[in-house]
């Protein structure tokens, strides 16, 4: 069967797996995926009116698997949760890893595994996070990171309710995919290029990976960054303080 997604206009079509050209499907199905879209759109709107109503601020933190999202996000709760209020929803096929590696650095965790008994869903929707709200005490937050699933496909076709988007993207992943996943870089409102503390070691010109970012999207916050290090990670957390400091609306 072929995966289904969305584009901006709101169109609706499958690509069939290991066939790269796209087709429309019939009626019946297109509605039901419609429906699916529709039904989300109007969970994740209550979900931000809960962050709202709390005065919180939300961030969908989305990535590719091992590009580095678990340790900026470690860094980023040793650097601020003495600022903020965080709470971090952390979405995962399977296990508690991550959520352990981010538990005693001063957020609330509330784990959110998408394992359905048939390998689990590849993205974050917003009735699932809307059922891990119950695991924080949103009263007392300013600020949640939803940690999505690493996928660089889909997580960015659904809305979770969140006020913004941000993507960390590994230099060791290519320069190229911003032009082969340009729904993911397209959605999102900064991009953390992470591990520059690698280029000396590898073939990789951290200009042309900015320009293909930006071929896609021209407004997006670019940030180079090594997690590891800390290099850069300073532009990251002024770019939050900001977020989170900001009107929820």
């Amino acid at each position: 069967m072929g995966r289904f997604h969305r584009h901006d206009d709101g169109t609706v079509h499958t690509h069939e797996h290991g066939d790269h050209s796209s087709y429309e499907t019939g009626p019946q199905r297109v509605d039901v995926l419609e429906g699916i879209f529709a039904e989300n759109d109007i969970r994740a709107n209550l979900n931000r009116a809960v962050f709202e109503s709390h005065g919180i601020r939300a961030l969908n933190l989305m990535s590719s698997p091992g590009s580095g999202k678990t340790t900026v996000l470690q860094a980023t709760l040793d650097e601020l949760a003495g600022e903020f209020a965080i709470g971090v929803i952390e979405g995962d096929i399977a296990t508690d890893l991550d959520a352990a590696k981010l538990s005693g650095r001063g957020a609330q965790v509330s784990l959110l595994n998408t394992s359905n008994g048939f390998g689990g869903e590849c993205h974050l929707d917003a009735p699932m996070v809307n059922r891990a709200l119950p695991g924080l005490d949103l009263p007392s937050l300013d600020l949640v990171i939803i940690e999505n699933v690493g996928n660089l496909v889909c997580p960015a076709e659904f809305d979770v309710g969140e006020h913004a988007k941000a993507m960390v993207y590994s230099i060791t992943e290519g320069e190229d995919k911003p032009l082969k996943y340009p729904v993911m870089f397209r959605s999102v409102d900064v991009v953390l290029l992470n591990k520059i503390d690698l280029v000396p070691y590898l073939d990789a010109d951290v200009g042309a990976y900015i320009a293909h970012v930006r071929e896609v999207n021209a407004a997006a916050t670019i940030l180079p960054v090594s997690a590891r290090t800390g290099a850069g990670m300073g532009a990251w957390f002024g770019w939050l303080r900001r977020f989170a400091a900001g009107p929820a609306d």
